[in-house]
């Protein structure tokens, strides 16, 4: 028996047993013959990336891709989602997973591998730690794409945990140096996407 346990603008999340399908939702204000072109080729770019992802990092297995159905089914990955274990950690250990998580970033930013929406409620902390929901992900070899990444999950740091928020992103960049090719180039992006946001924040007041 299927139970949903999440639903996005994206998509319905449903267990079925010991695996996740994944089933993308009809958008009623786009024309019905776009919005199937859409979620069918989403639903095999998503598809695409995990099986890209999976010899790098650690990311749910896919069992099942229909892209005529719009449906992922993949391994359902039992932990807890980082985003519910920051409080609870001591700094020992945010700076361990933290630095960690930035390895993993950059690998996947080493296959060219953008995640799109990367938020501590897409990891979850088993032995490993896991990537899910690739739903808004793509593949780019442009060092801008690579530093919005990053700039994405400092934001939802920030939101989120903002107590943790310098100890944890210091971390992610710590790890994120060790693994990526070339690191000073995406430093230097970063900086100018963040001096962006600064000025559109400016802008608005």
């Amino acid at each position: 028996m299927k139970t949903k346990i999440a639903q996005g603008a994206e998509a319905i999340i449903w267990l079925d047993g010991n695996k996740i399908v994944k089933e993308r939702i009809k958008k009623l204000y786009r024309h019905p013959e776009i919005d199937k072109r859409i979620r069918q080729k989403t639903t095999r770019q998503e598809a695409k990336l995990l099986e890209k992802a999976v010899s790098e990092v650690p990311v749910p297995k896919i069992l099942k891709s229909c892209d005529k159905a719009m449906v992922i089914e993949m391994e359902f990955i039992e932990g807890n989602k980082l985003r519910d274990l920051v409080e609870s950690m001591t700094k020992e250990e945010r700076k361990d997973v933290f630095k960690r998580v930035g390895k993993k970033v950059a690998k996947l930013h080493n296959l060219d591998i953008i995640h799109g929406d990367l938020t501590t409620s897409n990891m979850i902390v088993r032995e490993k730690v896991y990537f899910i929901d690739f739903g808004l992900g793509f593949v780019s070899s442009k060092v801008e794409d690579k530093a919005v990444d990053l700039h994405l999950l400092k934001q939802a740091l920030a939101s989120k945990h903002h107590r943790q928020f310098e100890e944890c992103f210091s971390s992610v960049m710590e790890g994120y140096k060790q693994e990526i090719k070339d690191f000073s180039a995406v430093e230097k992006r970063l900086k100018k996407v963040e001096e962006r946001g600064r000025y559109k924040e400016k802008g608005k007041e």
